[in-house]
């Protein structure tokens, strides 16, 4: 053989083995997913995704009921359990259009205390509703025989849910497997408070609107709206799930506790969006993970976008659940958007308003991530999802907010604080006000400038977000866990985390003291006035 045959050879060996070191070795993992239904279910529908490509085995149990969630053969297998009829699609877009009608009435006519508290009772008489539907799907799989026994005799690796409901983690429990949560809410609240400290002086609660710099009155609201929180997860939502915990998993278990035996927590959040806090060290930051690159848009509405011409597009969504808004509002946008030179593409599904400008594209379902990284893009009118923030973010598109419900208010304002937004009131939306929130965030460049660098920043990572997932979840696969990076918190009585104990110890200290001090001052007070009547 001539010198440079075993020479390459051997530079070819020595590249394949640096390839082989270099690449971790992980064998297909079996992995059982237990997702919720709704836009939870796109976040978790694309990290499958992302694990099927990485050559593991995706198994997703889900309600026969279920809305989105359907048998792809493709991309999982399924083990669908027989439900009774409970909330379907339907009957949630109802409940959440009659409670937006009801809060956008309220704030035209003064929000009133006592409306305040209808609104709570309203939204926490739904929240409930869908826990007891958790709750009925859950009894369905442990009081199926078949359903259980194909679980158990499939020798999962790990169980990956969404603890937004209580099914995923009482199941890992059972089944004694690793748990890792794709994670940006709890049952009945933002995940943060349930797994890492925070205070209240500075962590604003979910729903407050405050900023993380707040004045003393807003940190006396913050205090009362923890602790309703507070009370409402654990003698509302809580005891629904607690009844299973005790009858399935042993008399010594809760809901809570279970909940916090996570192994990994991958949070959907990103700190350039969010407010810094303190954390937890099994906890895994992935905000942004079902962003992409855009693609090449479908003929009809690259053609669409194309007319535009110089003036670019706009591009409008209200997210998955909420397509359509009542016609008094609706009729208010499209005479904005009648008044643009730009051309606007409107994700809607309602009765067609009767002014509907010439420039207006409406449409059932939109490419949003391919028409959010077109180069003819101008602004993004959302509703404040998280899905579609981190899209803008990702693509560095400025937003004009219109928040409806639930977290989009708060998610608005972290963006506008940070100069990439400007948010509008729908309760006293004037189609004027609309124009000029357009007119300003596409003329004034600061808008486009601040988001560019949230997206420089976001992107400036060392792996993308997607990746960090599939790495964590592949990493309890292979250790079988990962109960060293999990605090031991969870086994802790809130007195005894909260060292209400031993205050209480310390405090009879410090009066025990006290009192003898007084005592005994007052014991020599006495002996120096009789030693003084004695000289005397």
């Amino acid at each position: 053989m001539e010198p440079s045959g075993w020479r390459s050879q051997l530079l070819a060996a020595c590249i394949l083995t640096i390839i082989t070191l270099s690449c971790p070795i992980t064998e297909g993992a079996n992995i059982l997913v237990v997702p919720v239904d709704g836009s939870h279910w796109i976040n978790m529908r694309i990290l499958i995704e992302g694990l099927k490509l990485h050559g593991h085995s995706i198994t997703v149990v889900h309600p026969s009921e279920a809305w989105y969630t359907k048998e792809r053969s493709d991309l999982y297998r399924s083990i669908v359990v027989q439900t009774q009829k409970c909330l379907g699609k339907n009957e949630t877009e109802k409940v959440i259009q009659r409670y937006l009608q009801n809060t956008l009435a309220a704030l035209n006519n003064g929000l009133m205390p006592w409306v305040f508290v209808q609104l709570q009772y309203e939204l926490w008489s739904a929240l409930y509703s869908y826990h007891a539907c958790a709750r009925d799907f859950t009894s369905a799989i442990f009081n199926t025989e078949g359903v259980l026994r194909q679980l158990e005799d499939a020798k999962f690796d790990l169980l990956l849910t969404d603890p937004a409901f209580g099914t995923g983690p009482i199941l890992a429990y059972y089944l004694k497997l690793p748990l890792v949560y794709n994670v940006r809410w709890f049952m009945s609240g933002e995940a943060h408070f349930l797994s890492a400290p925070s205070p209240p002086s500075y962590i604003p609660i979910v729903g407050s609107q405050f900023t993380d710099k707040m004045s003393f009155l807003q940190r006396t609201l913050n205090v009362i709206l923890n602790l309703f929180q507070l009370s409402a997860s654990r003698f509302i939502i809580q005891p629904i799930y607690n009844e299973l915990c005790h009858r399935h998993l042993g008399p010594d278990t809760d809901i809570e506790m279970i909940l916090l035996r996570a192994d990994v927590w991958l949070m959907r959040v990103d700190f350039i969006f969010e407010f810094p806090r303190p954390t937890m060290p099994n906890i895994v930051y992935i905000g942004g993970f079902q962003c992409k690159p855009s693609k090449p848009l479908a003929a009809e509405f690259e053609e669409f976008v194309q007319s535009s011409g110089d003036h670019g597009i706009i591009v409008m969504s209200l997210g998955t659940i909420i397509s359509s808004l009542p016609m008094q509002i609706t009729m208010k946008i499209a005479e904005a958007f009648a008044q643009v030179p730009q051309k606007v593409i409107w994700r809607y599904d309602g009765k067609i308003p009767p002014n509907i400008g010439n420039n207006t594209l409406l449409a059932k379902w939109i490419p949003q991530n391919d028409l959010l990284g077109h180069p003819k893009i101008r602004t993004f009118i959302s509703h404040g999802g998280t899905n579609g923030i981190y899209e803008a973010i990702y693509h560095g598109v400025p937003v004009v907010g219109i928040p409806l419900l639930f977290d989009q208010f708060d998610n608005l304002l972290r963006l506008e604080i940070r100069g990439g937004a400007k948010v509008i009131d729908i309760a006293t939306l004037q189609s004027s006000d609309l124009l000029q929130a357009l007119h300003e965030v596409i003329n004034n460049t600061s808008y486009r400038d601040n988001m560019q660098k949230l997206s420089a920043l976001h992107r400036d990572q060392p792996e993308s977000p997607m990746e960090r997932a599939i790495f964590w979840i592949e990493y309890v696969a292979r250790h079988k866990g990962a109960a060293h990076l999990r605090s031991e918190s969870y086994r802790l009585p809130w007195y005894v985390y909260h060292c209400v104990d031993v205050m209480i110890f310390l405090l009879s200290l410090v009066l025990m003291v006290t009192v003898l001090t007084v005592l005994l001052l007052k014991r020599l007070c006495t002996i120096a006035r009789k030693k003084k009547q004695k000289i005397q």
